[in-house]
C-alpha cells in the first residue's frame, strides 16, 4: 500500500438512519475495507444510538444497545479502522424533531429538519445528546456535528424578528450556533475536534468568517459527489477557507447513494470519476491542507426519504474507489487486485449468479439485488405490455369485464405462472440472504419499495385469467360502457 496517497486519512461513512447493518455484518466487512484501503470509520448513528434518559425515545426500534456500540469499536479497532461519530447538532434533525415531545424546538413549526437556534432549549439538547455520544466513543480525535442542509434557517418567527436588527444576517445565525456547538465540545472533550460539513460556510464572506470565531473551531469537509466536480473551483474555495483561519481542511466523496433518492444500484463509474477529481484536487491543491477524505455511503437523501442502495450492494464501488485513492489511478492492475479481493472474476459483469458473482460479505445480496432491480420491473412490463396475446386478447378491457377466449388462457397463463415462480424463488433468496444482515424493518421495506409492485402486477394478471370466463357473442354494439340501464 502507497504511503505516499494524496488522503493520509481514508473514512468509510456508514449511514446508519437507513438499512442499518446487524454488528455480526459490519464484523464480516470491516477487515475488507481495511484490506481495500480504509483507516477509519464515519459513524451516523441518527437514531441507532442508545440515547439515554429524555433523548431515550430517539432510539429506533432496532437501536443498537451500548454494549453493541462498544462491539462495534472493539471490531473497528482489531481492523485498525479509526472511529469518527457523526451527530446532526442543526439541520437534518428529523429524527428528534418529529417527536412532539421536541416539537417546540422546530425553527419553523412545521418542518422537522432544523432545529431553532434562538431556544436555550435547543442548545441543551445538543449538549446532552453530544455528551452521550462521547460519552460512548471516550478518546475519539473527531467528533462530526453535521451542519449540513440547514434549510429554512431564518423562516421562524423568531428568526424574522431578529433579522430585522441591522447588524443580523442569516449567517450570522448560522455562525453563531456552530460556534456555541464547536464550543461546547472543546470545552467538555478536550481532545476532540469537530468537524462540519461546508456547504453552509461556502457563501458566507471571508471578513465574516474569519471575525466569527468559527475557523479556530472546526474542521470543515468539503463535499461534492459529482463526476464533473470542478476541481478549480475547489481549489479556489480551499484557498477561501485557508485565508479565514481554518487549518485543517478535509473532502467527501460518494461510492454510493448520491445518483438519486431511490437508487439501488450504484453506477459505479460516476463514483469512479468523482475520485478521480478529488485526487486531482489533493494534488492540485495546496500541499497537505487535506487531512482525509470521507467516502460518503448514504443510505436515504434524509430522514423520511425512501432507501437508497444497501452497503452490501454499494461495496464493489467503495472497493474500486479506495483502490483507486490508495493507487492514485485506477489502472487495469488495479481493476484486477479489486476483482481479487472481491472473488469476482469481472467487476462489468457481476449481475449473473454466476460462480464469479464474488464471495465479498453480502456477494450474494448484491447478486440478487442487481438481478431484481435489472430484471424484475422489466420481465413484468414486457408480459403485461408487449406481449401479443395480452394487448390482443386479455386488455384491461377485458379484465375488468373478466372476458376472455379460451384459448389465450393456455397462450398466456404457463408463461405468468413461470416467471411468477421464478422471480419467487429469487426473492425468497434475497430475503434469507438479507436476514443475515439485516433487521427485519430493513428487509421488508425494500421488499416493499423494489418488488411487490411488480409481484403484484403478475399476481393480478393471474388472478383476473383464473376469474375470467369464456367470451360470449359480441352485443350490436360490440361496447358495453356499463351505463346501460
Amino acid at each position: 500500500m502507497s504511503c505516499s496517497a494524496p488522503f493520509k486519512m481514508r473514512l468509510v461513512h456508514l449511514d446508519l438512519k437507513g438499512a442499518p447493518p446487524k454488528v455480526s455484518y459490519l464484523s464480516e466487512v470491516f477487515p475488507l475495507f481495511h484490506a481495500l484501503g480504509a483507516n477509519g470509520l464515519l459513524i451516523e448513528y441518527e437514531d441507532m444510538f442508545p440515547y439515554e434518559g429524555r433523548l431515550r425515545l430517539l432510539r429506533a426500534k432496532h437501536a443498537y444497545s451500548p454494549s453493541e456500540v462498544t462491539e462495534i469499536l472493539h471490531l473497528a479497532r482489531l481492523s485498525e479502522l479509526e472511529v469518527v461519530p457523526l451527530v446532526q447538532t442543526f439541520g437534518h434533525m428529523e429524527f428528534v424533531l418529529k417527536h412532539e415531545a421536541f416539537a417546540h424546538l422546530r425553527e419553523v413549526a412545521l418542518f422537522p429538519n432544523t432545529l431553532n437556534p434562538h431556544e436555550a432549549e435547543s442548545l441543551a439538547l445538543v449538549k446532552d445528546m453530544i455528551d452521550q455520544i462521547l460519552e460512548l466513543h471516550r478518546g475519539v480525535r473527531w467528533l462530526h456535528i453535521g451542519c449540513d442542509e440547514v434549510y429554512y434557517l431564518g423562516e421562524g418567527e423568531t428568526s424574522k424578528q431578529w433579522l430585522q436588527q441591522e447588524q443580523n444576517s442569516h449567517a450570522k445565525l448560522c455562525l453563531s450556533h456552530m460556534q456555541a456547538v464547536a464550543s461546547h465540545v472543546l470545552a467538555q472533550h478536550p481532545g476532540t475536534r469537530p468537524l462540519v460539513w461546508d456547504d453552509m460556510l461556502r457563501d458566507i464572506p471571508q471578513e465574516q468568517l474569519k471575525a466569527s470565531g468559527v475557523p479556530q473551531l472546526v474542521e470543515p469537509v468539503l463535499w461534492d459527489y459529482g463526476a464533473d466536480l470542478d476541481v478549480h473551483s475547489k481549489i479556489f474555495l480551499m484557498g477561501k477557507y485557508q485565508e479565514c483561519g481554518f487549518q485543517r481542511l478535509w473532502a467527501a466523496s460518494a461510492f454510493k447513494g448520491a445518483t438519486g433518492a431511490n437508487q439501488a444500484l450504484p453506477p459505479v463509474e460516476h463514483h469512479i470519476r468523482n475520485h478521480e477529481q478529488w485526487l486531482q484536487v489533493a494534488v492540485s491543491g495546496p500541499v497537505d491542507t487535506l487531512q482525509g477524505i470521507i467516502l460518503t455511503g448514504w443510505q436515504r437523501y434524509d430522514h423520511f426519504s425512501v432507501l437508497c442502495e444497501l452497503l452490501p450492494v454499494g461495496i464493489p464501488s467503495l472497493a474500486a474507489c479506495l483502490q483507486l485513492l490508495v493507487h492514485g489511478v485506477f489502472a487495469e492492475d488495479v481493476k484486477l487486485r479489486v476483482e481479487h479481493f472481491l472473488g469476482v472474476s469481472s467487476l462489468e459483469i457481476m449481475d449473473t449468479m454466476s460462480e464469479g458473482a464474488g464471495s465479498f460479505p453480502g456477494s450474494d445480496i448484491h447478486a440478487l439485488v442487481t438481478q431484481i432491480s435489472l430484471h424484475l420491473r422489466s420481465s413484468v412490463d414486457t408480459l403485461l405490455e408487449r406481449n401479443r396475446y395480452v394487448t390482443g386478447w386479455f386488455s384491461p378491457y377485458h379484465r375488468r369485464r373478466k372476458l376472455i377466449h379460451p384459448v389465450m388462457i393456455q397462450h398466456i397463463q404457463p408463461e405468468a405462472l413461470s416467471l411468477l415462480s421464478r422471480w419467487s424463488n429469487l426473492v425468497q433468496q434475497l430475503e434469507v440472504a438479507l436476514q443475515l444482515a439485516f433487521y427485519p424493518d430493513t428487509i421488508e421495506e425494500w421488499l416493499e419499495e423494489n418488488v411487490l409492485p411488480s409481484m403484484q402486477r403478475l399476481q393480478g394478471l393471474l388472478q383476473d385469467l383464473g376469474e375470467a370466463a369464456p367470451l360470449p357473442p359480441p352485443t350490436s354494439s360490440g361496447w358495453d360502457t356499463g351505463h346501460n340501464p
